[in-house]
């Protein structure tokens, strides 16, 4: 009932968008609905033969005139090669990219590390994007005017960046507080990346899409108790909000004419909206930007360039 709505009537037509983890949930939403609008959209997900079928799907769904494409890449968030590889394939391929979309992702997880070493929520949430935007935006610069959106989520607010122990090493783990520190890791990128991108035409966004009834919550019964996911969902999902309203403020961010005047903001229910005090610490931002640009390895990448080459860090992937 106060699910905010994209109201923009605005097309995409001659665009390409790349939204992550599209295959289900808010993502695959959100890739349907540029399709219907005219894009040329590439679907870069982990499960290549799930996101096949969601294309199936959205073919089967949206028919008519004017409409756009849709291309699959496969995308696993958890390793830093595979995220290589696909930015590799991508700038082989597309040269302009107006939009990009990061909505990939995992919460509640129990405790593991991604294939490079990173606590998994911070190493898929923050990081894995972190190096997928990085390695695509002198492509999205040079395509401007364009926009990054970054699904966030209000546990933000509960988060803080440990940089002491930024993967759980040696402190007690707690998959809530972990979630909260890669979602409060999206918002400092987006305000931070922002920055940089001042002046540039390239606007970027990140937001808090609602409680969604989506598979990011299938882990619950392992880090909470057996049967939690049940308790969730019979007193939970009544109350929340179904994918096409959790795709309401991602499209807000991407093609709304007055949010496109906007960047480096925090959106929910397609307004804006104050983040927590540590989201919009400047400082904290930058430290984070340059501890993220350590641990990926692109340290002596210059992602700023609009030069259309294809990037040093991908040459001999």
């Amino acid at each position: 009932m106060f699910s905010g709505k994209c109201r923009s009537q605005a097309r995409l037509d001659g665009k390409t968008a790349i939204v992550t983890g599209s295959n289900t949930g808010i993502g695959k939403v959100t890739a349907k609905e540029f399709y219907r609008l005219g894009a040329r959209v590439v679907m870069a997900c982990r499960d290549v033969k799930k996101a096949e079928q969601a294309v199936a799907d959205i073919l089967a769904d949206v028919k008519g005139d004017n409409v756009g494409q849709l291309i699959v890449e496969e995308l696993d968030l958890a390793s830093l090669a595979s995220i290589r590889r696909c930015a590799k394939r991508i700038l082989l391929k597309e040269k302009q990219i107006h939009l990009l979309v990061n909505n990939a992702g995992v919460m509640a997880c129990p405790k593991g590390k991604t294939q490079d070493g990173f606590e998994t929520q911070f190493g898929v949430n923050h990081l894995g994007h972190f190096l997928f935007t990085s390695l695509l935006l002198p492509r999205i610069r040079s395509s401007a005017p364009a926009r990054i959106v970054i699904v966030s989520s209000l546990a933000h607010m509960g988060g803080s960046i440990n940089f002491d122990d930024i993967n759980y090493d040696t402190r007690m783990y707690v998959a809530m507080l972990a979630y909260s520190q890669s979602k409060l890791a999206n918002v400092l990128f987006a305000k931070e990346l922002s920055r940089n991108l001042e002046g540039t035409g390239v606007h970027v966004y990140s937001l808090h899409p609602g409680i969604v009834r989506t598979e990011l919550t299938r882990t619950v019964d392992k880090v909470f108790f057996p049967g939690a996911w049940f308790l969730f969902r019979f007193f939970v999902y009544p109350w929340v909000k179904n994918p096409e309203q959790g795709a309401q403020t991602t499209l807000h961010c991407s093609i709304d004419e007055k949010a496109g005047e906007q960047t480096g903001l925090y959106y929910s229910n397609c307004k804006v909206k104050e983040p927590s005090s540590l989201a919009k610490n400047v400082e904290l931002a930058k430290k984070l930007w340059d501890k993220s640009v350590e641990m990926v390895g692109i340290k002596d990448y210059d992602m700023f360039n609009c030069e259309d080459t294809l990037p040093e860090p991908l040459k001999d992937v």
